[in-house]
């Protein structure tokens, strides 16, 4: 069963707030904490939640402990509970100073709850800001606690917030490319909140035998997709600017590539290049950064590329600097790692670069696929 948690008077609001008829602040699921605690009074609550988990200046956990809430254990998806975790760095299972609560990872040796880690707990919480891209783990995660809980018999309850890049494009998943990078057949970029992802998953019946789950999800109000939403807190450590995150969704790509994407600088994602390609006239240098990227590509070489961090991104899965640097990369049987179709979800794309097709013929083939992706999205939309 799914429950939306005052739904009916948040539609009304969402879309007078659409209209322009109000400035009404955004009220994100976190923030309605009477809701909360009359929902989760005499219940074992876990939470899979991390740095971002905030309400107003306060981390998710503080705030319900003060309110009398029985917390039992955290679980932590990758970067770790307080998100001081670099890129693909193992997270371990460890105790959480401040509210002496155990922590579980799900970025270490196993990316889903046991039914032990699961046996004194009713309800788990889920509030992570995600950034509505299909290969963040922060949803591969959810989808995995999703399946657990279906299992166990245990409660999901999702306390929802904003996509800052809400817009559906880029090629869907195929089956054989799932991956924890992409664990559920949608395209680059869903357009849609993780409540409304998490509806969509138990719709389609995209669980593991179709496993079904107890879902809760708390609303925001005050919320349409067509707002823009700046995130407070940086989602991830290689996602510090309102900028990276847009850009996000395109760039990442290259991250299957010979090209860096500025990790092991101060703007990563916001700045491409590699050692080799020295006709550009804009260079970096990757360096080891503690706690947000160890050991970055290309790391202590001068890299040559494009800056990016005057230019704002447009709201769609952007081919042109993927099919440039291609072009002009001088040994183009190894630009591409086999990383690379495991991120776009399909070997086709791949193919149609090193055909030479141009962006938009590209665009033209996922045209089908998303038709379809967005016709099944209509019935799981929360929000205008």
């Amino acid at each position: 069963m799914i429950r939306i948690i005052g739904l009916s008077v948040f539609l009304w609001i969402g879309i007078t707030a659409c209209d322009g008829q109000t400035n009404d602040k955004i009220v994100l699921g976190a923030e309605q904490l009477d809701l909360l605690v009359s929902k989760l009074q005499n219940k074992r609550v876990a939470l899979l939640v991390n740095h971002t988990s905030r309400v107003g200046n306060t981390h998710l956990a503080d705030t319900l402990m003060s309110l009398g809430i029985n917390l039992v254990k955290i679980f932590s998806p990758e970067h770790g509970f307080r998100g001081q975790a670099a890129d693909g760095e193992v997270v371990n299972d460890a105790v959480d100073k401040k509210t002496e609560l155990p922590i579980v990872s799900l970025y270490g040796s196993a990316k889903k709850p046991t039914p032990a880690h699961l046996e004194n707990v009713d309800v788990v919480i889920f509030d992570i800001q995600d950034v509505g891209v299909r290969f963040y783990t922060y949803i591969s995660s959810l989808y995995y606690m999703m399946e657990a809980c279906g299992e166990n018999g245990k409660t999901v309850m999702i306390l929802d917030r904003p996509n800052p890049n809400s817009f559906v494009d880029g090629p869907m998943l195929e089956s054989e490319f799932k991956s924890f990078v992409g664990v559920i057949p949608i395209p680059i970029a869903h357009g849609m909140t993780v409540g409304e992802l998490a509806k969509m998953m138990l719709g389609e019946k995209w669980l593991n035998e179709g496993i079904q789950c107890e879902l809760e999800i708390i609303p925001m109000k005050n919320y349409s997709h067509n707002m823009s939403y700046t995130l407070p807190i940086k989602p991830s450590p290689n996602l510090p600017t309102q900028n990276a995150i847009t850009w996000y969704p395109s760039l990442c790509l290259f991250e299957g590539t010979v090209v860096s994407v500025g990790r092991g600088t101060e703007t990563p994602f916001e700045i491409i290049g590699n050692p080799e390609m020295n006709d550009y006239p804009f260079s970096f240098t990757p360096v080891s950064i503690k706690g947000v990227s160890n050991h970055p590509p290309h790391e202590n070489k001068k890299c040559y590329g494009l800056d990016l961090r005057n230019i704002q991104a447009e709201p769609n899965i952007s081919l042109k600097y993927l099919i440039e640097f291609y072009n002009q990369y001088p040994d183009k049987d190894q630009f591409f790692t086999p990383y690379f179709n495991t991120l776009a979800g399909t070997d086709k794309l791949k193919d149609q670069i090193i055909a030479g097709m141009t962006e938009s013929a590209i665009k033209l083939t996922w045209q089908k696929g998303l038709n379809t992706f967005k016709e099944k999205r209509k019935k799981y939309l929360i929000y205008k």
